[in-house]
């Protein structure tokens, strides 16, 4: 926007005297550069005007037989954004509030006009056309994304029901804004317990972000969205809701292929694995039968291939013990216990691998017991075989190994970080199945058990690594209530 003193002025005025005297007024304004330009009848000024290469126009309320009013009424469907002040001879209030109400900007009284007048009148004209244009470049704005958005955005009421919203409610819900306008936004819910949510959340005036629901279709049908709403309460009369719907029908049904695609890669490798580790067993019980199907053969090398039957038939067991424990809950019987105890008593077992092998163990633990529901001993399994990974992937001499505990008002964090060698993304999303393992002489359950462990404990477990700098498990538990004592 050019500054007040270098504004394009037109004056619509069939007064030349009239003419003279405001263009002698704008003049005097003190280091004005004004453009000023003079339209003597109303045609010549409803095509000036037109134009929209006016930073101002003053527009006398007598044209011939035409006015001023008229003139507003006329010229405001044209493409302009020139702001028009209307010049009266006498002040009439009911001319005057009419001329606003058609768009001018500001009336001035002839008889009372002088420079300092005419100067303020330009300044505050140009300065409000301006704020009024970027309110109006604003609001098109985000017009245009309301809109076109493809996502349903809508707007609601201190009661819930919804005010305005976009054309996608039409393409995702299959209904139109006139069916939605008014309608409680709980109410497109599909099921009741979101819909109680969101009630209560709309009540208590609680903001909701990125939470998962499915709203209802109009053939009855649910939609898979995202839903995120603020409330605006400027007074208790005066609350707006805002929120928008996002539609991710087919990401859920994207993920649901990728998870099943995951899991049938996940049992191949099982199987693999199991087959693997089976036949070495299964090959030396057959060649073990064959040899015992020689009925000349000595007690005591009977006795031997037998010995190998029985060792290997063991040892297939085990095998199938392991897996069946890595997938089935395992027995907890959960008592309040001291986090600090359970990793003193983690730290016990495994200080001979972390000193003989000079690494640093650094602990940030409150003084204070933080309690958790635990069955202590299957816990202690899980923390050691995180802690033993741990210390084995760390360079001798060179590692350190952190633990972390912090909590808040109902949860509690524990985090094991190493600066390990860390785990590959292609690995990391495959270190809890059962039989997947990069070590030698490793058999794959470990972590399987871990994570067994940790779910029965109401636990989440969390893992990140970066290649060559470690890797960190972060549990959070909830933390010890009266009631979850001795829960199995």
């Amino acid at each position: 926007m050019k500054l007040y003193r270098n504004a394009t002025i037109l004056i619509v005025d069939d007064d030349e005297d009239d003419y003279f005297i405001l263009s002698g007024y704008l003049r005097d304004v003190p280091d004005n550069d004004f453009t000023i330009t003079w339209a003597p009848t109303y045609a010549d000024g409803r095509r000036q005007i037109a134009t929209g290469t006016f930073d101002i126009a003053f527009v006398d309320y007598r044209l011939g037989a035409r006015s001023g009013v008229d003139f507003l009424k006329e010229v405001r469907h044209l493409h302009h954004d020139t702001p028009i002040v209307l010049l009266t001879g006498q002040g009439n209030y009911e001319v005057d509030i009419e001329a606003m109400e058609l768009g001018a900007v500001d009336y001035l009284i002839k008889a009372e006009l002088t420079t300092e007048k005419a100067e303020r009148c330009i300044r505050y004209t140009i300065d409000r056309a301006a704020n009024i244009r970027a309110l109006r470049h604003s609001e098109q704005k985000y017009r245009s994304i309301f809109e076109n958005s493809k996502d349903i955005i809508f707007m609601a009421d201190a009661g819930f029901c919804i005010t305005d919203i976009n054309d996608a409610a039409f393409q995702l819900l299959g209904m139109d804004r006139q069916t939605l306008i008014g309608t409680p936004l709980p109410d497109l819910c599909y099921r009741e317990q979101d819909r109680a949510q969101y009630y209560e959340a709309l009540e208590a005036r609680h903001q909701i972000t990125d939470s998962a629901v499915d709203m209802r279709r109009a053939d009855g049908t649910p939609l898979h969205c995202i839903l995120s709403f603020t409330v605006n309460e400027a007074t208790p009369d005066a609350v707006v809701i805002q929120g928008i719907i996002h539609d991710v029908t087919h990401l859920r049904k994207a993920e649901k292929t990728t998870l099943q695609n995951e899991k049938l890669a996940a049992t191949g490798r099982l199987v693999r694995t199991l087959a693997h580790e089976v036949r070495n067993p299964l090959n030396n019980i057959m060649m073990s039968s064959d040899q015992l199907s020689d009925s000349d053969m000595p007690d005591d090398e009977k006795k031997l291939y037998l010995d190998i039957i029985k060792r290997n038939s063991l040892r297939i067991n085990g095998l199938i013990t392991e897996l069946l424990h890595s997938n089935v809950p395992r027995d907890n019987m959960r008592t309040r216990c001291s986090i600090q105890d359970i990793l003193a008593e983690v730290y016990a077992t495994a200080a001979d691998r972390i000193t003989l092998r000079r690494m640093q163990y650094i602990t940030r633990i409150p003084q204070a017991p933080v309690y958790i529901a635990a069955d202590k001993e299957n816990l202690k399994i899980a923390l050691l075989n995180i802690v033993i990974n741990a210390v084995e992937a760390m360079e001798e001499g060179q590692g350190m190994l952190t633990i972390d505990v912090s909590g808040s008002d109902d949860r509690i964090t524990l985090t094991i970080a190493d600066n390990g060698c860390g785990i590959s993304e292609e690995h990391i999303n495959h270190i809890f199945e059962p039989y997947f393992t990069r070590k030698r002489t490793g058999t794959g359950l470990g972590l399987a058990f871990t994570l067994n462990i940790i779910r029965a404990h109401n636990a989440v477990l969390d893992v990140s690594s970066v290649q060559g700098a470690g890797t960190t498990f972060t549990i959070n538990f909830p933390l010890f209530a009266p009631g979850a004592a001795s829960l199995a």
